[in-house]
Protein backbone atom coordinates (compact mmCIF):
# COMPACT_ATOMS: atom_id res chain seq x y z
CA UNK A 1 0.00 0.00 0.00
CA UNK A 2 1.27 3.34 -0.97
CA UNK A 3 0.06 5.10 2.08
CA UNK A 4 1.89 2.76 4.63
CA UNK A 5 5.07 2.89 3.05
CA UNK A 6 5.29 6.71 2.62
CA UNK A 7 3.82 7.11 6.31
CA UNK A 8 6.57 4.96 7.24
CA UNK A 9 9.58 6.52 4.99
CA UNK A 10 8.15 10.19 6.59
CA UNK A 11 7.91 8.80 10.12
CA UNK A 12 10.29 6.21 10.97
CA UNK A 13 10.63 6.11 14.57
CA UNK A 14 7.64 5.92 17.31
CA UNK A 15 8.79 6.18 21.17
CA UNK A 16 7.13 4.89 24.33
CA UNK A 17 8.50 7.53 26.55
CA UNK A 18 7.49 6.60 29.51
CA UNK A 19 4.27 7.02 31.87
CA UNK A 20 3.41 8.20 35.08
CA UNK A 21 1.52 6.81 38.19
CA UNK A 22 -0.53 9.14 40.47
CA UNK A 23 -2.41 8.06 43.42
CA UNK A 24 -4.55 8.79 46.70
CA UNK A 25 -6.47 6.52 48.93
CA UNK A 26 -9.39 6.59 45.99
CA UNK A 27 -7.79 5.75 42.88
CA UNK A 28 -4.27 4.77 41.07
CA UNK A 29 -4.34 6.90 37.97
CA UNK A 30 -2.01 6.39 35.11
CA UNK A 31 -0.75 8.39 32.28
CA UNK A 32 1.46 6.86 29.11
CA UNK A 33 3.68 8.95 26.59
CA UNK A 34 3.56 8.03 22.94
CA UNK A 35 4.97 10.10 20.48
CA UNK A 36 5.49 9.80 16.24
CA UNK A 37 8.69 11.53 16.29
CA UNK A 38 8.16 14.79 13.91
CA UNK A 39 4.12 14.25 13.97
CA UNK A 40 2.67 14.21 17.16
CA UNK A 41 2.59 13.19 21.25
CA UNK A 42 0.16 11.49 22.84
CA UNK A 43 -0.89 11.02 26.51
CA UNK A 44 -3.57 8.77 27.52
CA UNK A 45 -4.87 8.01 30.70
CA UNK A 46 -6.19 5.23 33.20
CA UNK A 47 -7.98 5.11 36.32
CA UNK A 48 -8.26 2.01 38.20
CA UNK A 49 -10.25 2.47 41.77
CA UNK A 50 -9.00 1.18 45.19
CA UNK A 51 -9.98 -0.79 47.80
CA UNK A 52 -11.84 1.42 50.62
CA UNK A 53 -9.31 1.55 53.43
CA UNK A 54 -6.55 0.38 51.09
CA UNK A 55 -3.31 1.87 52.35
CA UNK A 56 -0.64 0.39 50.11
CA UNK A 57 1.26 2.57 47.73
CA UNK A 58 1.10 0.71 44.77
CA UNK A 59 3.34 2.96 43.06
CA UNK A 60 6.49 0.85 45.11
CA UNK A 61 5.49 -2.10 44.16
CA UNK A 62 7.38 -4.17 41.96
CA UNK A 63 5.42 -6.33 39.91
CA UNK A 64 2.42 -3.66 39.58
CA UNK A 65 5.29 -1.43 37.74
CA UNK A 66 5.94 -4.31 35.76
CA UNK A 67 2.28 -4.42 35.03
CA UNK A 68 2.11 -0.72 34.34
CA UNK A 69 4.82 -0.63 31.77
CA UNK A 70 3.38 -3.96 30.37
CA UNK A 71 -0.22 -2.08 29.93
CA UNK A 72 2.12 0.62 28.37
CA UNK A 73 3.13 -1.67 25.39
CA UNK A 74 -0.60 -2.80 24.72
CA UNK A 75 -1.82 0.90 24.64
CA UNK A 76 1.03 1.89 22.15
CA UNK A 77 -0.13 -0.37 19.39
CA UNK A 78 -3.57 2.14 19.30
CA UNK A 79 -0.84 5.32 18.49
CA UNK A 80 1.63 3.53 16.22
CA UNK A 81 -0.54 2.29 13.73
CA UNK A 82 -1.40 5.57 12.49
CA UNK A 83 2.05 5.83 11.02
CA UNK A 84 3.58 2.22 11.35
CA UNK A 85 6.66 3.56 11.82
CA UNK A 86 9.31 0.64 11.25
CA UNK A 87 10.90 1.12 14.46
CA UNK A 88 9.86 1.50 17.94
CA UNK A 89 12.05 2.47 20.90
CA UNK A 90 11.19 2.12 24.31
CA UNK A 91 12.43 4.67 26.34
CA UNK A 92 11.25 3.36 29.99
CA UNK A 93 11.22 -0.44 30.86
CA UNK A 94 13.56 -3.78 30.33
CA UNK A 95 12.71 -6.48 27.98
CA UNK A 96 15.24 -9.11 26.39
CA UNK A 97 14.91 -11.04 22.99
CA UNK A 98 12.19 -13.62 24.04
CA UNK A 99 10.25 -10.52 25.10
CA UNK A 100 10.55 -8.50 22.55
CA UNK A 101 9.48 -11.32 20.10
CA UNK A 102 6.54 -12.57 22.20
CA UNK A 103 5.40 -8.54 21.62
CA UNK A 104 5.60 -8.15 17.92
CA UNK A 105 4.01 -11.95 17.75
CA UNK A 106 0.54 -10.08 19.45
CA UNK A 107 1.41 -7.18 17.69
CA UNK A 108 1.63 -8.48 14.37
CA UNK A 109 -1.07 -11.20 14.65
CA UNK A 110 -3.80 -8.84 17.07
CA UNK A 111 -3.12 -6.37 13.78
CA UNK A 112 -4.26 -8.76 11.07
CA UNK A 113 -7.33 -7.23 10.39
CA UNK A 114 -5.82 -3.98 10.25
CA UNK A 115 -3.64 -5.27 7.90
CA UNK A 116 -5.98 -6.95 5.89
CA UNK A 117 -8.62 -4.08 5.88
CA UNK A 118 -6.13 -1.41 4.53
CA UNK A 119 -4.34 -3.79 2.41
CA UNK A 120 -0.87 -3.79 3.73
CA UNK A 121 0.65 -6.58 1.78
CA UNK A 122 3.93 -6.11 2.88
CA UNK A 123 3.72 -6.49 6.36
CA UNK A 124 5.62 -9.22 7.18
CA UNK A 125 6.25 -10.95 10.62
CA UNK A 126 9.89 -9.75 11.07
CA UNK A 127 10.16 -6.70 8.97
CA UNK A 128 6.96 -4.25 10.16
CA UNK A 129 8.55 -3.29 13.12
CA UNK A 130 12.05 -3.49 14.94
CA UNK A 131 11.07 -3.44 18.38
CA UNK A 132 14.42 -1.37 20.41
CA UNK A 133 14.55 -1.23 24.38
CA UNK A 134 17.12 1.02 25.72
CA UNK A 135 17.89 -1.70 28.73
CA UNK A 136 17.58 -5.35 27.27
CA UNK A 137 19.56 -7.33 30.08
CA UNK A 138 17.64 -6.05 32.82
CA UNK A 139 14.39 -7.93 31.91
CA UNK A 140 11.83 -8.79 34.65
CA UNK A 141 13.74 -8.00 38.74
CA UNK A 142 10.98 -10.29 39.84
CA UNK A 143 12.16 -13.03 41.98
CA UNK A 144 11.34 -16.28 41.10
CA UNK A 145 9.50 -16.51 44.92
CA UNK A 146 7.20 -14.12 43.97
CA UNK A 147 4.90 -16.63 41.47
CA UNK A 148 1.64 -17.63 42.74
CA UNK A 149 0.57 -21.10 43.87
CA UNK A 150 -1.92 -22.42 41.42
CA UNK A 151 -0.93 -26.07 40.65
CA UNK A 152 -2.14 -27.29 37.53
CA UNK A 153 -5.41 -27.39 37.17
CA UNK A 154 -6.56 -27.35 41.12
CA UNK A 155 -8.10 -24.29 42.86
CA UNK A 156 -5.90 -22.85 45.34
CA UNK A 157 -8.02 -21.63 48.90
CA UNK A 158 -7.54 -18.34 47.00
CA UNK A 159 -10.61 -18.81 44.66
CA UNK A 160 -12.59 -17.97 47.94
CA UNK A 161 -11.49 -14.61 47.41
CA UNK A 162 -14.01 -14.45 44.61
CA UNK A 163 -13.20 -13.83 40.93
CA UNK A 164 -12.86 -10.88 38.38
CA UNK A 165 -15.45 -11.18 35.53
CA UNK A 166 -14.46 -8.82 32.70
CA UNK A 167 -18.04 -7.40 31.23
CA UNK A 168 -18.90 -5.85 27.85
CA UNK A 169 -22.84 -5.91 28.07
CA UNK A 170 -23.35 -9.09 25.66
CA UNK A 171 -24.49 -12.70 26.80
CA UNK A 172 -21.28 -14.23 27.02
CA UNK A 173 -20.04 -12.46 30.32
CA UNK A 174 -23.36 -13.39 31.61
CA UNK A 175 -23.35 -16.70 31.20
CA UNK A 176 -19.98 -17.15 33.15
CA UNK A 177 -21.14 -14.45 36.22
CA UNK A 178 -24.09 -16.57 36.33
CA UNK A 179 -21.79 -19.51 36.16
CA UNK A 180 -19.88 -18.69 38.85
CA UNK A 181 -22.55 -17.42 41.01
CA UNK A 182 -24.48 -20.41 40.49
CA UNK A 183 -21.51 -22.26 41.93
CA UNK A 184 -21.71 -20.17 45.07
CA UNK A 185 -18.44 -17.97 43.94
CA UNK A 186 -18.11 -14.61 45.10
CA UNK A 187 -18.01 -12.58 41.93
CA UNK A 188 -16.14 -8.82 40.97
CA UNK A 189 -17.65 -7.65 37.71
CA UNK A 190 -14.75 -5.64 35.64
CA UNK A 191 -16.09 -2.81 33.35
CA UNK A 192 -13.91 -0.67 31.23
CA UNK A 193 -15.49 2.54 30.58
CA UNK A 194 -19.22 1.62 31.60
CA UNK A 195 -22.38 2.28 29.26
CA UNK A 196 -25.68 1.04 29.84
CA UNK A 197 -25.45 -2.21 28.70
CA UNK A 198 -22.31 -3.09 31.39
CA UNK A 199 -24.49 -1.63 33.97
CA UNK A 200 -27.18 -2.92 33.72
CA UNK A 201 -25.90 -6.73 33.25
CA UNK A 202 -23.82 -6.08 36.70
CA UNK A 203 -27.43 -5.32 38.22
CA UNK A 204 -29.19 -8.06 36.80
CA UNK A 205 -26.63 -10.49 38.11
CA UNK A 206 -27.12 -9.22 41.84
CA UNK A 207 -23.96 -7.54 42.14
CA UNK A 208 -23.27 -4.45 44.76
CA UNK A 209 -20.73 -1.30 44.28
CA UNK A 210 -18.43 -3.13 46.42
CA UNK A 211 -18.28 -5.93 43.29
CA UNK A 212 -18.19 -3.71 40.92
CA UNK A 213 -14.83 -2.71 39.76
CA UNK A 214 -15.34 0.27 36.73
CA UNK A 215 -11.80 1.74 35.19
CA UNK A 216 -12.12 4.55 32.93
CA UNK A 217 -9.60 5.10 30.03
CA UNK A 218 -8.93 7.78 27.95
CA UNK A 219 -7.65 7.79 24.56
CA UNK A 220 -5.59 10.69 23.40
CA UNK A 221 -8.19 13.42 21.70
CA UNK A 222 -5.07 14.10 18.85
CA UNK A 223 -4.95 10.28 17.57
CA UNK A 224 -8.47 10.75 16.82
CA UNK A 225 -7.87 13.94 15.10
CA UNK A 226 -5.24 12.13 12.99
CA UNK A 227 -7.75 9.69 12.13
CA UNK A 228 -10.15 12.02 10.70
CA UNK A 229 -7.08 13.64 8.80
CA UNK A 230 -7.06 10.22 7.08
CA UNK A 231 -3.79 8.38 8.37
CA UNK A 232 -4.08 4.72 9.21
CA UNK A 233 -6.77 3.11 11.59
CA UNK A 234 -8.47 0.31 12.32
CA UNK A 235 -8.70 -2.40 14.59
CA UNK A 236 -6.61 -3.27 17.23
CA UNK A 237 -6.07 -6.21 20.00
CA UNK A 238 -8.41 -4.91 22.60
CA UNK A 239 -8.82 -7.83 24.58
CA UNK A 240 -4.98 -7.81 25.29
CA UNK A 241 -5.85 -4.73 26.89
CA UNK A 242 -8.11 -6.26 28.58
CA UNK A 243 -5.92 -8.83 29.81
CA UNK A 244 -3.08 -6.21 31.02
CA UNK A 245 -5.57 -3.75 32.63
CA UNK A 246 -7.48 -7.16 34.60
CA UNK A 247 -4.28 -8.23 35.97
CA UNK A 248 -3.59 -4.56 37.33
CA UNK A 249 -7.14 -4.44 38.81
CA UNK A 250 -7.22 -8.13 40.36
CA UNK A 251 -4.00 -6.93 42.11
CA UNK A 252 -5.29 -4.43 43.50
CA UNK A 253 -8.17 -6.27 44.68
CA UNK A 254 -6.11 -8.80 46.29
CA UNK A 255 -8.20 -11.40 44.05
CA UNK A 256 -6.04 -14.35 42.12
CA UNK A 257 -8.81 -15.61 38.92
CA UNK A 258 -9.82 -13.28 36.00
CA UNK A 259 -12.38 -15.36 34.25
CA UNK A 260 -13.13 -13.95 30.49
CA UNK A 261 -16.12 -15.39 28.86
CA UNK A 262 -14.73 -16.33 25.65
CA UNK A 263 -15.51 -19.05 23.60
CA UNK A 264 -13.97 -22.15 21.59
CA UNK A 265 -14.94 -20.26 17.95
CA UNK A 266 -13.06 -17.26 18.86
CA UNK A 267 -9.68 -19.42 16.94
CA UNK A 268 -11.73 -19.60 13.76
CA UNK A 269 -10.07 -17.30 11.05
CA UNK A 270 -12.19 -14.32 9.43
CA UNK A 271 -10.74 -15.48 6.06
CA UNK A 272 -11.29 -18.36 4.88
CA UNK A 273 -7.39 -20.20 4.14
CA UNK A 274 -5.73 -17.30 6.17
CA UNK A 275 -4.55 -16.60 9.74
CA UNK A 276 -6.57 -13.40 9.89
CA UNK A 277 -8.86 -13.85 12.90
CA UNK A 278 -10.94 -9.85 14.00
CA UNK A 279 -10.56 -12.34 17.42
CA UNK A 280 -7.39 -13.39 18.00
CA UNK A 281 -6.58 -11.92 21.59
CA UNK A 282 -10.17 -13.69 22.19
CA UNK A 283 -8.30 -17.16 20.92
CA UNK A 284 -6.99 -19.78 22.96
CA UNK A 285 -3.69 -19.48 21.33
CA UNK A 286 -3.28 -15.47 22.79
CA UNK A 287 -4.82 -17.17 26.11
CA UNK A 288 -1.91 -19.45 26.31
CA UNK A 289 0.78 -16.96 25.07
CA UNK A 290 -0.67 -14.72 27.87
CA UNK A 291 -0.41 -16.98 30.32
CA UNK A 292 3.24 -17.99 29.88
CA UNK A 293 4.45 -14.42 29.81
CA UNK A 294 2.50 -13.95 33.14
CA UNK A 295 4.45 -17.05 34.50
CA UNK A 296 7.78 -15.91 33.47
CA UNK A 297 7.65 -12.08 33.15
CA UNK A 298 4.69 -10.96 35.83
CA UNK A 299 5.28 -13.98 38.47
CA UNK A 300 2.43 -13.75 41.37
CA UNK A 301 -0.24 -12.04 38.65
CA UNK A 302 -3.86 -13.41 38.63
CA UNK A 303 -4.45 -16.87 36.70
CA UNK A 304 -6.28 -15.34 33.21
CA UNK A 305 -8.61 -17.86 31.80
CA UNK A 306 -11.50 -18.28 30.06
CA UNK A 307 -14.32 -19.64 31.33
CA UNK A 308 -16.35 -20.79 28.06
CA UNK A 309 -13.41 -21.94 26.21
CA UNK A 310 -14.52 -25.53 26.26
CA UNK A 311 -17.70 -24.15 24.44
CA UNK A 312 -19.56 -22.90 21.43
CA UNK A 313 -21.37 -20.31 20.24
CA UNK A 314 -24.53 -22.06 20.65
CA UNK A 315 -24.14 -23.89 23.64
CA UNK A 316 -23.81 -20.56 25.19
CA UNK A 317 -26.84 -19.28 23.72
CA UNK A 318 -28.82 -22.38 24.45
CA UNK A 319 -27.67 -21.11 28.62
CA UNK A 320 -28.34 -17.53 28.37
CA UNK A 321 -31.68 -18.24 26.22
CA UNK A 322 -32.77 -19.26 29.98
CA UNK A 323 -31.26 -16.29 31.71
CA UNK A 324 -34.56 -14.22 30.84
CA UNK A 325 -33.49 -10.90 33.05
CA UNK A 326 -30.47 -10.14 31.31
CA UNK A 327 -32.89 -9.95 27.68
CA UNK A 328 -34.07 -6.72 27.61
CA UNK A 329 -30.49 -5.39 28.94
CA UNK A 330 -27.85 -6.89 27.27
CA UNK A 331 -25.88 -5.62 24.05
CA UNK A 332 -23.79 -6.59 21.27
CA UNK A 333 -24.03 -4.35 18.88
CA UNK A 334 -20.73 -1.78 17.92
CA UNK A 335 -23.10 -0.02 15.83
CA UNK A 336 -25.37 0.84 18.47
CA UNK A 337 -22.86 0.95 21.53
CA UNK A 338 -22.79 4.56 21.48
CA UNK A 339 -26.55 4.13 21.98
CA UNK A 340 -26.91 1.14 23.70
CA UNK A 341 -29.06 0.14 21.78
CA UNK A 342 -29.39 -2.72 18.41
CA UNK A 343 -29.07 -1.24 15.06
CA UNK A 344 -30.67 -4.52 13.66
CA UNK A 345 -28.75 -4.18 10.39
CA UNK A 346 -25.55 -5.14 10.89
CA UNK A 347 -23.35 -8.69 11.24
CA UNK A 348 -23.14 -8.81 15.16
CA UNK A 349 -27.15 -8.27 15.20
CA UNK A 350 -27.82 -10.79 12.61
CA UNK A 351 -25.25 -13.10 14.22
CA UNK A 352 -27.03 -12.81 18.17
CA UNK A 353 -30.34 -13.04 16.32
CA UNK A 354 -29.70 -16.40 14.92
CA UNK A 355 -27.97 -17.97 17.58
CA UNK A 356 -30.27 -17.51 19.79
CA UNK A 357 -33.41 -18.35 17.80
CA UNK A 358 -33.75 -22.16 18.39
CA UNK A 359 -34.00 -21.95 21.84
CA UNK A 360 -36.63 -18.95 22.10
CA UNK A 361 -39.83 -18.23 20.24
CA UNK A 362 -40.07 -16.03 16.84
CA UNK A 363 -41.90 -13.13 19.01
CA UNK A 364 -39.01 -13.30 21.73
CA UNK A 365 -36.09 -12.81 19.66
CA UNK A 366 -38.18 -9.97 18.16
CA UNK A 367 -38.89 -8.43 20.94
CA UNK A 368 -35.09 -8.54 22.03
CA UNK A 369 -33.96 -6.71 18.23
CA UNK A 370 -37.31 -4.66 18.43
CA UNK A 371 -37.49 -5.92 14.60
CA UNK A 372 -37.43 -9.11 12.40
CA UNK A 373 -34.53 -9.33 10.72
CA UNK A 374 -35.77 -12.35 9.12
CA UNK A 375 -37.60 -10.46 6.70
CA UNK A 376 -35.58 -8.28 5.71
CA UNK A 377 -33.76 -9.09 2.09
CA UNK A 378 -31.12 -6.60 2.31
CA UNK A 379 -29.43 -9.40 4.85
CA UNK A 380 -29.14 -11.63 2.46
CA UNK A 381 -25.39 -10.62 2.29
CA UNK A 382 -24.62 -10.75 5.73
CA UNK A 383 -26.12 -14.57 6.18
CA UNK A 384 -24.02 -15.42 3.15
CA UNK A 385 -20.86 -13.91 5.30
CA UNK A 386 -22.42 -15.94 8.60
CA UNK A 387 -23.16 -19.07 6.84
CA UNK A 388 -19.36 -19.43 4.71
CA UNK A 389 -20.80 -18.49 1.19
CA UNK A 390 -18.67 -16.19 1.04
CA UNK A 391 -14.65 -16.41 1.96
CA UNK A 392 -14.98 -13.67 4.52
CA UNK A 393 -16.70 -14.24 7.87
CA UNK A 394 -17.72 -9.75 9.06
CA UNK A 395 -14.97 -8.63 10.64
CA UNK A 396 -16.71 -8.54 14.02
CA UNK A 397 -16.82 -11.34 17.20
CA UNK A 398 -19.27 -13.94 15.80
CA UNK A 399 -19.16 -17.87 15.86
CA UNK A 400 -18.06 -20.19 13.42
CA UNK A 401 -19.76 -20.82 10.35
CA UNK A 402 -20.58 -24.09 11.35
CA UNK A 403 -22.25 -23.15 14.53
CA UNK A 404 -24.44 -20.37 12.57
CA UNK A 405 -25.52 -23.27 9.96
CA UNK A 406 -26.72 -25.84 12.57
CA UNK A 407 -28.68 -22.95 14.30
CA UNK A 408 -30.26 -21.77 10.96
CA UNK A 409 -31.11 -25.98 10.58
CA UNK A 410 -32.57 -26.08 14.19
CA UNK A 411 -34.42 -23.62 13.58
CA UNK A 412 -36.03 -24.03 9.90
CA UNK A 413 -36.96 -27.88 11.37
CA UNK A 414 -38.85 -26.76 14.57
CA UNK A 415 -40.81 -24.01 12.68
CA UNK A 416 -41.93 -26.45 10.09
CA UNK A 417 -43.04 -28.87 13.11
CA UNK A 418 -44.74 -26.45 14.16
CA UNK A 419 -46.36 -25.81 10.31
CA UNK A 420 -45.40 -21.98 10.47
CA UNK A 421 -44.55 -20.19 7.47
CA UNK A 422 -40.55 -19.66 7.28
CA UNK A 423 -39.28 -16.29 7.00
CA UNK A 424 -38.11 -14.23 3.69
CA UNK A 425 -34.33 -15.39 4.69
CA UNK A 426 -34.72 -19.00 5.71
CA UNK A 427 -36.25 -19.51 2.42
CA UNK A 428 -33.56 -18.27 1.24
CA UNK A 429 -31.16 -19.92 2.64
CA UNK A 430 -33.08 -23.07 1.59
CA UNK A 431 -32.29 -21.59 -2.41
CA UNK A 432 -29.30 -21.87 -1.47
CA UNK A 433 -29.07 -25.31 -0.85
CA UNK A 434 -27.49 -24.91 2.83
CA UNK A 435 -30.24 -26.59 4.43
CA UNK A 436 -29.60 -29.82 2.73
CA UNK A 437 -26.25 -29.71 2.98
CA UNK A 438 -26.31 -29.07 6.84
CA UNK A 439 -29.39 -31.00 8.13
CA UNK A 440 -27.81 -34.13 7.58
CA UNK A 441 -24.93 -32.73 10.15
CA UNK A 442 -27.53 -32.48 12.91
CA UNK A 443 -26.89 -30.64 16.57
CA UNK A 444 -23.10 -31.31 17.00
CA UNK A 445 -23.06 -29.01 20.04
CA UNK A 446 -25.09 -30.30 22.22
CA UNK A 447 -22.21 -32.76 23.49
CA UNK A 448 -19.58 -30.33 22.66
CA UNK A 449 -16.35 -29.98 25.17
CA UNK A 450 -12.99 -28.28 23.91
CA UNK A 451 -10.59 -30.28 25.59
CA UNK A 452 -8.05 -27.12 24.96
CA UNK A 453 -8.97 -24.76 27.82
CA UNK A 454 -7.11 -23.71 30.81
CA UNK A 455 -9.95 -23.83 33.45
CA UNK A 456 -9.51 -25.61 36.69
CA UNK A 457 -11.54 -29.09 36.61
CA UNK A 458 -13.36 -27.88 39.18
CA UNK A 459 -14.85 -24.94 37.07
CA UNK A 460 -14.31 -26.60 33.97
CA UNK A 461 -17.04 -29.55 35.84
CA UNK A 462 -19.70 -26.33 36.67
CA UNK A 463 -19.27 -25.74 32.47
CA UNK A 464 -19.96 -29.95 31.67
CA UNK A 465 -22.84 -29.82 34.13
CA UNK A 466 -24.86 -26.30 33.08
CA UNK A 467 -23.85 -26.34 29.47
CA UNK A 468 -22.85 -29.58 27.83
CA UNK A 469 -25.74 -32.57 27.43
CA UNK A 470 -23.97 -35.89 28.55
CA UNK A 471 -23.87 -38.63 25.89
CA UNK A 472 -25.95 -41.27 26.21
CA UNK A 473 -23.44 -44.71 26.99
Amino acid sequence: MEKYQKLREEYPRFFYRGYDISEDDRELFLTYHFEIEGLSSFAPTWRFPKRAGESKEWAEDKLMQEMIFSLGMVELVSYWKITCSPQVILEVGSLNEEQIAWWKDLYFNGLGEFFYVNQIWEAKPQGFMNLVCRKPEEASCLKAEEKGSFSGNTLTPEAKKGVLVPIGGGKDSAVTLELLRDGGYPVYGYIINPRGATIHTTEAAGLDGAHVITVKRTLDPAMLELNKQGFLNGHTPFSALVAFSSIIAARIMGLSYIALSNESSANESTVLGSTVNHQYSKSFQFEKDFNRYEERYLPGSALYFSMLRPLSEFQIAGYFAKKKQYHSIFRSCNVGSKTDSWCGRCPKCLFVYLILSPFLSRQEVRDIFGRDMLEDGEMKPLLKQLTGVSQEKPFECVGSRDEVNAAIVMTIDRLLAEGERLPLLFEYYRELGLYETYKPMGNRYASYFDEENLLPEEWAELVRENCVQRREL
